[in-house]
Formats: structure tokens, sequence, C-alpha cells
């Protein structure tokens, strides 16, 4: 579970997919009042609401009666804005959301219930405690005390269900600034303190001073439910504060502020600089591309900038950069314009298609790199004789298909404990490739697809406060990033356009474990 909550650090392949159910049902609901503003299409809200009612099957938080019920047979049917569904939607989601870890706490400890899935619960806990406001800091911490305390499922749904039951607090958080323009607009204002106060704020809360700098700065309030989440909070009116600074026509952008935050209560300034959200694209060291610009800028050059902000930038400015790319590269003329696919929404598909090919190839890649057992093995002999990543790999493949998960070893790794779930899943994907990978296609759709809808409900619907804004990013970036990362490879090393590979990620995943004999190895591989 700790992997869900590692900013930086976790790759892309074992970070959380998806947000959690009760969200995706208030994502659905907001979906309503922009299909009417015609922000979203009638096709794209049909599509979302069938995909969720699909998804949402398995999850034992929705109870297993009349809540359930009610819920499945609302999704059955649109839910236009104005309607008497939509109203009794609303209140559903309130009987949802009250009680939903309880249920899911109920599920474990139920005696002669089928047993529910270890990673299946990480998920569903991990996604909700986020969605609900909780920063990935504070719950890595918590991860971690429930490691130590070596506490049973039933101990974390317990945990798990009062994290969700705790009520928001206040925080006082200072931003200090090291420039101030026109300090006369500020000095006026509440919260405002000068560089005395400021100082003199720190050392009451039990800061080091020393090297402080400030020409002033702000004492905010904020309702949150952990420090790390106060100080989120913080950033974004920081952001909205230098954002406006860019128009001014004397000191333009002079509004510069110092590089912590401080949260009292909390013993160490905490970096104004956000964690990045995972966008790696890691062909462009490990090929030499990095400093490969020429003067004439190719689409590959152009999707770049476009998304560069997606990692550190501002929420709605990151979206947007990041859906421009995927579309940029992904989108022609003759896509569909009268099925669900219509729009711009295969673009996302596309995406979802050559991330799903790369997903086996990248964790197998990993488990072979951490196949470190303390004696040494044959295993482990063939792969430190390997050339390629491709043909370790593959060894790795065919070492979980013979012998299962405890094929590997990774006593000597210090990320055994979550290699070895990853080790069971890719024996589940080499095993029986193709429902595997529908599901994780699935998966990547429904993110990729989100990422889609809330770029539209900021450009065209002028909002920057949707519902599932910060989950769409946190969800989507690690996995544009990833298909940038393919996309990138096969333009360099191949000279193949995005579509050509998106074309044949989509012919892959017809053909795997089938008469051609493909590999779940070689998905993107050049025939």
């Amino acid at each position: 579970m700790a992997d869900f909550f590692t900013d930086e650090g976790t790759p892309w392949a074992r970070r959380l997919w998806d947000i959690g159910s009760v969200l995706a049902l208030e994502e659905l609901w907001e979906a309503g009042y922009w299909q009417t503003h015609g922000v979203l299409s009638q096709a794209a809200c049909d599509w979302q609401r069938m995909e969720l009612r699909a998804l949402i099957g398995p999850d034992r938080g929705l109870g297993d009666r009349d809540l359930r019920k009610e819920l499945t047979g609302l999704l059955k049917n649109p839910l236009p804005d104005p309607s008497p569904a939509r109203r009794r939607f609303k209140e559903i989601i309130g009987h949802v959301r009250a009680g939903y870890l309880e249920r899911w706490t109920a599920a474990v400890n139920a005696p002669g219930e089928p047993q529910v899935k270890p990673e299946r619960f990480s998920r569903t806990v991990a996604s909700h405690l986020l969605d609900l406001g909780y920063s990935a800091s504070f719950l890595k911490a918590w991860a971690k005390d429930l490691h130590q305390t070596r506490a049973t499922t039933t101990d974390i749904a317990d945990s798990a269900a009062e994290l969700a039951r705790t009520r928001a607090r206040q925080f006082d958080v200072l931003v200090a600034l090291e420039k101030v323009p026109r300090r006369e607009l500020a000095e006026p204002l509440e919260g405002w303190y000068d560089k005395g106060k400021i100082v003199a704020w720190l050392r009451e809360h039990g800061y080091n001073t020393s090297g402080i700098r400030a020409g002033g700065g702000f004492v905010y309030r904020f309702t949150a439910l952990d420090v790390y989440s106060a100080a989120e909070q913080a950033r974004q009116m920081v952001e909205r504060m230098t954002a406006r600074s860019q128009f001014l026509r004397r000191d333009r952008g002079g509004v510069q502020p110092l590089p912590h935050i401080w949260v009292a209560g909390h013993r160490r300034p905490i970096p104004l600089a956000p964690p990045a959200r995972g966008a790696d694209v890691l062909t462009l060291v490990n090929e030499g591309h990095l400093y490969q610009v020429g003067s004439e800028r190719s689409r590959i050059d152009e999707a770049l900038e476009l998304a560069a902000v997606v990692n550190r930038g501002p929420l709605a400015p990151a979206v947007a950069g990041a859906w421009a790319a995927v579309e940029s590269l992904l989108s022609q003329r003759d896509d569909p314009t009268d099925s669900e696919r219509s729009g711009k929404a295969v673009a996302a598909d596309r995406m979802a298609a050559i991330i799903t090919c790369s997903w086996p190839r990248a964790e197998l890649t990993a488990l072979a790199h951490r196949h470190k057992p303390r004696a040494g093995d044959d295993l482990r002999r063939a792969i430190a004789a390997c050339a390629k990543n491709q043909e370790r790999a593959r060894l790795v493949a065919e070492a979980l298909h013979e012998r299962g998960a405890s094929a590997l070893d990774f006593a000597g790794a210090l990320t055994k404990y979550t290699d070895q779930p990853a080790a069971q899943r890719m024996t589940d994907l080499v095993r029986g490739p193709r429902p595997v990978l529908s599901d994780v296609r699935g998966a990547f759709r429904v993110a990729l697809r989100r990422l889609y809808r809330t770029r539209n409900i900021i450009l065209h619907g002028g909002a920057t406060q949707g519902v599932a804004l910060e989950a769409s990013l946190r969800t989507a970036a690690p996995l544009v990033g990833a298909g940038l990362d393919r996309i990138v490879h096969a333009a360099y090393a191949e000279e193949l356009a995005p579509l050509d590979l998106a074309a044949r990620a989509e012919v892959a995943l017809q053909l795997v474990s089938g008469e051609t004999g493909l590999s779940v190895v070689d998905l993107l591989e050049p025939v």
C-alpha cells in the first residue's frame, strides 16, 4: 500500500490507476450539469455511466442488498439534469459515502464470505482516503506505522475507517514572500505579517529563523485533514497570487515566495515546490535524447513542451497541457464522429492501448533486476548474462509461467514487500494474458478519458474546481508519462509515427497468446 502513497520514486506501473467509487459517483453527478451546459456530450456521459456501473460491481463498500440495488438500478439509464432520477442519485451518493469503509470492514471480517483479495482491498482503501483529501505524505506515514505494528487486514480496515470518520481541523499556515511589489495593497489585508512579525511567528512556533529574509507574508487558516493537505492549500494560494503578478506592468512576476511553507504545530518547514506527479519519460536519458534538440520542432518536441507542466504546474494548466500532448499525437481527421469514441476520446483509447502493451515489459524488467536470492541461483545468473532488458523480461516471464511467483526471490531487494504482489500480478498475466490485459486497458481508458473530460470542463466550462480535478491528475499524469516514453522511443528508434505505434498496440492486444505466438514481452516490438 505504501507504493500508492509515494509521490516520487514509485514507477508508473505500480501506482494507483483509478479513483475511488464514491468520488467516481460524485464525478458522474457533476457530469450531468456539464452535459446540460453543452460542455460534455451525451455519448461521453453515457460511456462514463456504463463504465462506472461495471467497475463498482465488485465493490464491497456499496453493500449487498438495498443500497446496491437502488444504485445499480439508477445507473442503468441516463441521469439528465434536471430529472427525478438525478435527484435520487444525489441522495444515494450520500448514503454510499456514509459508512463506505465500515461496509468494507464488515466484508473483510465476515465468516464464510469469499476472501477479499489483498490488492483489491489496498487499492480501494488507498483511493478512498486520497479522494477524501488526505495527503499522500500523511498516508505514507500511516501505512508505515501499520507495517511496523504488523497490522492484520482487519486492523488496516478498522484504522482506515477511523480515518474516514475523522473531521477536518484548522491549521495556521505561514507563506513568506521574498519580494512584495505594491506592498500598499497587501498591508491592509487580513493575515498580512511584516518581516518582524514573521520572525516572531516562526520563533513562537519553534522554527529556526536563521537565513530567513522575508519582505512580508501571510498567515492563512485552512481546514484540512492533515498538515500536508493544509500546505497544499497554501501552495495553491501562492500559485494564484504569483499568477496575478504576471499581469503587472511594472514588476511583472515580482511576487516571489520563499521556498518553504510553515504549518503551526508541525516540526519542519514543508517545501513550497510540490512533489512531481510521476510523469517520467526515461527514454530521453536512457537513449541519449535529452540534449538532441534540432532547429526545427518535431511533433514529439511540441508534445513534450505541452506536457512539461504536468509534473509540477498548477492544476488547470497541467490538465490542459497533458491532454493537449495526447491529442496532438494520437488524433486525426478521419476519427469517428458519431459514437462513444467521438470527439477526441479515441486519442485516450489509443494512448491506453500503448501503455497497456508497455506494462508487462516494465514490470517484468523491474522484477528481473530485483530477483536477488541470497545464495544466487540459475535464474539470477542467466539474468546477469543478458545484454538487453527484453531478454531479462523473457526469462522472468518463462520462470513465472512454469513455477509461479515463488520462482522469484526478493530477499536482497529493498522493495521486496511490493515486489511480491507484483510477481503475483505478472504470474496471472503470463498464464492468462488476455483477461488481465483487458482489465488493465480498461483502467487506463477510464483514467485517460477522465483527463479528457476534466480538460473539457476547464477549457470549455471555464471551471477549475471540478470534483475530480486533482484526482484526475493524480491517476493520469504517470500514465501520460509512460505513453510519451514509448512514443518517443518508437519515434527515435524506428521513426515510427505515434498513430502507427497505437495501431501496433491495438493489433497486439488482439493477437497476444494466440496462433501467432505473440508474447506479452514483445507487444510493442516490430514484426
